[in-house]
């Protein structure tokens, strides 16, 4: 799995999964820190979320554009250092909601500018990596393993988010309750009901607050819920330091990736090579088939980063607040990663040729087996569950998943029976449409979120956490057949001239996507049914599964 690919490949790897890290520890908490600062509802928390994700996503088209003219390495040193102000500017506690809303804006604006500058680059970079002839064949595999490196730092995430803000919410002796946030608002801008009253004066009165002080009390929560926050969003610059460090020290290990069309072609006009040129209508053909991808994924994105924002949501309001028996194992995160170390132990076990070698593997899968063992047992009998931890599910599956899929994928093309990258995105639209099903069928006899407003928002019918894990866990299934491979297929298929444009293209596709994650936050509150508004994302997802098999024959064409 991991042999024989060029170096480089790690390196860039590894500076992308110090940046991932903290923009998705930035990212679990971020929804939460709207409504817990400034008192937003789902709607107008979900503008800003998806408005913030949408260019977050569109800005590596111009990051390309740039690119494709000054150079893939000086855009992805320039974006970490602009991240680096923005995660900077977000970190900063400012007392004064007016103001805290513009510097939260403009740590927005960076944050996204610099992302822009940096994802996609660093992207095209690897794809330069397989494109000697030597890796060729290697490509698909590489950006799994890249895409799996990007999984690390996001599985660490929200954990870090979490013991960081606990951490300073405790220094104010207050611990977080889901439920007080949004009563707190309504408290000091006079819209609570007397429901939502009496709950508020029994909340405050379990964090040792005085009925009398209620008002104090409410102040208080939201002041030191948010400036800890403010402090897990600080987590993100300490990333980017380490990111910047590992890009500049392995530096030399992909110099030689670091080139555009324009450099590639003068570097073979001088040492008298020749490049077989695409005609007009080959070039043509290939973007009119990368552009009608780019139209499938719009989908998968709107549905997938849901994750982040109504499927926190139903984490907070739906799902119970602790987790006992077998399902405290994966709300522990030094247990899941005894558990990936496991996966790769036995991988590296049935892989390896030599006797050293399997002694080695055997050896770290028993002792990992052993450490998960221990740590389950001990474990106290009830582990309590925040919204954001299970963010950590999808990046953990992705880690666990990505050896059985390059596998499985190696198997087949040995056989000459492996499916094309456009019909893997097809079967992923059509597992990420299963993925809400399940959602969906957890959700079918719950109150809407309409119903839940006059006593915080919070349900009495609680469900399982297991629900939303088993969510995240097919829509991993999904992102494995989708995400990776879509970058490669882009990647391969993409115009020597403008592979920095097209890999720009696939974020300007999944930055609507993004964007569009807005949808179902405006119709949450709007009366609809809960397993009704997961079907909308049913729907979506089984509609483009049907328009891209509709046109697999012109994309396998082009992919040839």
């Amino acid at each position: 799995m991991f042999k024989n690919h060029p170096k480089g490949l790690y390196a860039l790897a590894l500076a992308n999964t110090g940046e991932r890290f903290g923009y998705y520890t930035m990212l679990a908490i971020f929804v939460l820190f709207l409504q817990a600062k400034f008192g937003f509802n789902e709607d107008q928390a979900g503008n800003i979320y998806g408005l913030f994700l949408g260019f977050v996503y569109f800005m590596p088209f111009i990051g390309g554009l740039l690119a494709d003219k000054f150079g893939f390495g000086k855009m992805v040193t320039l974006g970490i250092v602009i991240m680096f102000a923005g995660y900077l500017l977000l970190a900063v506690p400012v007392q004064d909601s007016s103001i805290a809303l513009w510097v939260m804006y403009a740590s927005l604006a960076f944050i996204s500018i610099g992302t822009g500058l940096f994802k996609g680059n660093l992207q095209v970079m690897v794809g330069n990596l397989y494109d000697a002839p030597e890796h060729k064949d290697k490509r698909d595999n590489a950006f799994s393993i890249f895409y799996m490196a990007i999984n690390i730092g996001a599985m660490f995430a929200p954990s870090a988010a979490t013991k960081v803000t606990n951490y300073f919410l405790a220094k104010g002796g207050l611990f977080y309750n889901a439920q007080i946030p949004s009563l707190a608002h309504q408290y000091l801008n006079g819209s609570i009901t007397p429901e939502g009253t009496e709950k508020l004066t029994q909340l405050a009165s379990a964090q040792g607050a005085s009925a009398g002080d209620l008002g104090a009390f409410a102040a208080h929560y939201i002041e030191s819920l948010s400036g800890a926050y403010n402090y897990g969003f600080g987590v993100a610059c300490i990333s980017l330091i380490v990111s910047m460090i590992i890009y500049l020290t392995l530096k030399g290990t992909f110099k030689h990736a670091d080139y555009n069309a324009r450099q590639l072609a003068k570097q073979r006009a001088d040492a008298g090579e020749t490049q077989e040129e695409l005609t007009p209508a080959e070039s043509r053909s290939r973007i009119i088939a990368l552009v009608l991808v780019f139209f499938v994924v719009i989908f998968f994105w709107m549905a997938f980063h849901q994750n982040g924002l109504t499927m926190t949501f139903f984490a907070r309001d739906y799902t119970t607040n602790s987790a006992e028996g077998f399902s405290r194992f994966g709300f522990d995160i030094f247990n899941l990663v005894l558990l990936v170390i496991a996966v790769y132990g036995g991988f590296s076990l049935f892989q390896s040729k030599k006797l050293r070698g399997k002694i080695i593997s055997g050896s770290v899968l028993g002792l990992s087996i052993a450490g998960i063992i221990a740590g389950y047992l001990g474990l106290p009998e009830s582990l309590s569950i925040e919204p954001q931890i299970f963010q950590q599910f999808n990046p953990f599956f992705v880690i666990v998943l990505t050896p059985v899929s390059i596998v499985l994928f190696s198997s087949l093309a040995k056989a000459n029976k492996e499916p094309s990258t456009p019909r893997k995105i097809g079967w992923g639209m059509i597992i990420a449409a299963l993925g809400f099903v399940v959602l969906a069928w957890a959700s079918y006899h719950l109150a809407s979120p309409a119903e839940l407003k006059s006593v915080g928002g919070v349900s009495d019918t609680l469900v399982s956490p297991n629900w939303l894990i088993s969510t995240y866990l097919v829509l991993t299934f999904a992102e494995l057949l989708l995400s990776p491979m879509g970058i490669s297929f882009v990647s391969k298929v993409a115009p020597p001239k403008y592979k920095g444009l097209m890999m720009g293209g696939w974020f300007v596709a999944t930055a609507i996507g993004n964007y569009l994650t807005k949808v179902i936050s405006k119709i949450w509150g709007t009366g609809m049914e809960l397993w009704m508004i997961w079907s909308v994302l049913i729907a979506l997802c089984l509609l483009s599964a049907l328009f891209i098999f509709s046109i697999m024959k012109r994309l396998e064409k082009v992919a040839k």
